[in-house]
Parts: structure tokens; sequence; C-alpha cells
């Protein structure tokens, strides 16, 4: 009733605060300003997954950003139209495309799951590396969490200058130059690059959170967050 309401809109504001101090959901790196579309257009997301993608970071993505109200395509990577894409914990996952059907168009962000061998088949297929391209090239954003950042984006020329990843993958980001504290931290967001990175399962609802924010500002990103009921450890960060 009334009491709910009251206390899931003083929960946004609360978040929505911790958005705008560059803290949504744990500890951010280079908060970045909002690139918005047309007001009153639905932001659209490209969620590539392949044999051995990370089940959770990528449900997870898709979920988040679709509470937000956004058209999001989960799109198939080597293999057959309307087959199910075995993840790296063996649950199948049903998608909208596959990625040769759908990574030709325009999206407001490209996200790119971790796990292995999912990051790596996404890094070796040229639909997923030509469309991150496009992403780059056009000053869209994209991003990645988990492996991906390591295995899909630096082999490409995609990895930006601060970025994170899985902690078991730091080395590749060390040797190119990332710094310590950005490789710590939960999530990156290189505003130059227009780029968003993230370590893993556990971060990857506050991943998705970031991309909304930078698409549509801190109030559309706290408005999600604030019925999801977030753990005391991340709602003490905000």
């Amino acid at each position: 009733g009334r009491a709910m309401a009251a206390a899931l809109m003083g929960l946004a504001v609360a978040v929505a605060s911790g958005l705008q101090t560059g803290h949504p959901v744990g500890r951010t790196v280079r908060r970045a300003p909002v690139v918005s579309g047309c007001a009153g257009a639905v932001p659209t997301a490209l969620i590539p997954i392949a044999q051995g993608s990370e089940e959770l970071e990528a449900t997870a993505i898709v979920n988040v950003l679709r509470r937000a109200g956004w058209a999001v395509t989960l799109a198939s990577v080597g293999v057959p139209e309307h087959a199910p894409v075995e993840c790296a914990r063996g649950q199948r996952l049903l998608v909208d495309a596959t990625i040769e059907a759908a990574g030709a168009r325009n999206y407001d962000v490209i996200a790119i799951p971790g796990g292995m061998p999912g990051a790596a088949n996404l890094g070796a297929s040229g639909a997923v590396i030509s469309a991150l391209r496009r992403q780059r090239e056009a000053g869209a954003w994209y991003g990645a969490i988990c492996a991906a950042p390591a295995v899909c984006l630096q082999p490409a020329g995609l990895l930006p200058p601060h970025a994170t990843c899985h902690p078991g993958f730091t080395q590749t980001l060390s040797d190119a130059g990332c710094t310590e504290a950005d490789i710590a931290a939960r999530v990156v967001v290189d505003d130059e690059w227009r780029c968003v990175t993230s370590r893993g399962p556990g971060t990857a609802i506050e991943f998705a959170l970031k991309l909304i924010e930078v698409v549509q500002g801190p109030d559309a990103a706290a408005a999600v967050a604030a019925p999801m009921v977030l753990p005391p450890r991340t709602v003490a960060l905000l």
C-alpha cells in the first residue's frame, strides 16, 4: 500500500544519491557522463552468448536491463538457429536471435558476459567483434564482465585503458597497462572509450545497473535498484 510505496521511494532516493556520487553499488572508478538517446526512446541492448558463457552474468544483465524497460536481444553465437546455448554450469538458455540476424543492428549498449570457454568463443566470433568495433567507432557504449575484458576485448584492441576483469585474468590487464586501482574495482567506467567493465558473477547486477546509469542517468538506475533488495553490504556502499 502507501507504506510500501513510500519505502520504495525513499530507497530510490538513497540509491540515486549514491549513484550521483559515483558509487552506485560497490566501488566504481571513473564515473561517466550520461549519454542519453532521444527523449522517450526505448534503450536497446545486445547480449551475445556462446557455449560456455557464464549464465548467471548473462541472465542478470538481461533481467536488470529489462526491468528498466529496455529492448534486450539475447543472441546466440556458434550454435544452430533455435538451438539452446549450453552455458558454463550446464544451464541451457533460449535466445531471441542468432548473432548473424541481430549483430548488424544499432544498439545503445553491447554487453559481453564472461565464463570460459564462452568469453573466448565470443572473442573468436567475427560477428561479435565486428559489432563491438562498430559500437566503438560510433561512440556508443559497450561493456564486458569477468573473463571477457581479457579474452574478448583485449585481443581485438577494444580493451580501454581503465578496466577491470575476473581475478583469474588480471595479468592480461596489467600487461595492457591498466592500473591496480582499476583492476581491483568492482565496476570500472572508461568514459572516453564509452566502455564499462566488471569482475564476475557477484558484480553482474552492479554492472547492469551501471549500464543503465550511463545511458539513462542515475535516477533510472536507482528506480530499478530500489525494489531489488540489494545485500546490506552493497546498500552500505551507496
